[in-house]
């Protein structure tokens, strides 16, 4: 009888290349203790978005990369926070050697990815437009509101806990908004949306100019690619319904 070869076989296992759901840590300061306390308030804040989510280690804004023993102490803070870091980002060779003496893989094309994740230009982002007028009067604070005036910045984060959130300017690229309730944008929204964050499946996430990079409610989130091509720039209202994500125009 003739034996089969490999490629006369079913294969046991199928393997595709595609967009997956991977969250990017990039490194700023190398300092453990802040980045693991940063990220279990993060899980902490939002458990159905981050417990247990797969994160990217991005060490390309560092003036040198770190060592192995270094990187280590940090991958373990961070599974003690409550993330599971799969990776390394894409840098120069010594971050491939870095990965190798780790056992992890670099993710070539991740670095290109969230550089390109801002539409403004640099010079833009420093000072983010100006956001139309509302048609009706601005909101006031409450006790089952939170009323933020100010730009939210890159790198910045602001939380409402246990009530909605309403911000009164822009949501800057690389910037996070959370909210145990809904979240009500009356500026243009680049950064991330995560409404619902202690599993309230009720809350919704409005703004006036849609540029998202990531929108989540009760831990069921979209990212940048997957979001309506149709809908950039367009007023929105974001919703849960049957456990899925709907992204309409207002």
């Amino acid at each position: 009888m003739k034996e089969a070869s490999l490629g006369d076989l079913e294969q046991a296992g199928e393997l595709k290349f595609g967009q997956v759901g991977i969250a990017n840590l990039r490194v700023r300061q190398f300092d453990v203790a802040r980045l693991a306390a940063e990220m279990a308030q993060r899980v902490q804040r939002a458990p159905k978005l981050f417990g247990r989510a797969a994160v990217i280690i991005d060490f390309g804004s560092l003036s040198r990369c770190p060592d192995k023993a270094e990187a280590e102490s940090l991958l373990t803070a961070l599974r003690e926070a409550g993330v599971l870091p799969v990776g390394l980002a894409f840098g120069a060779s010594e971050m491939d050697r870095l990965a190798e003496a780790l056992g992890l893989p670099v993710l070539a094309k991740f670095r290109v990815q969230y550089e390109s994740a801002a539409p403004t230009p640099p010079a833009a982002a420093q000072t983010p437009p100006e956001p139309a007028p509302p048609t009706a009067a601005p909101p006031t604070a409450s006790a089952s509101s939170m009323l933020h005036l100010q730009p939210v910045r890159s790198g910045q984060q602001v939380y409402a806990a246990g009530r909605d959130l309403t911000l009164c300017n822009t949501v800057g690229a690389g910037a996070e908004v959370i909210a145990d309730g809904s979240i009500h944008i009356y500026g243009a929204l680049r950064g991330r949306a995560l409404a619902g964050a202690q599993g309230n499946d009720e809350a919704r996430i409005f703004c006036r100019e849609f540029h998202a990079e990531l929108v989540a409610i009760a831990g069921q989130y979209r990212v940048m690619e997957e979001l309506p091509a149709e809908l950039r720039g367009r007023p929105v209202q974001i919703r849960l319904e049957a456990g899925k994500l709907h992204i309409e125009e207002l």
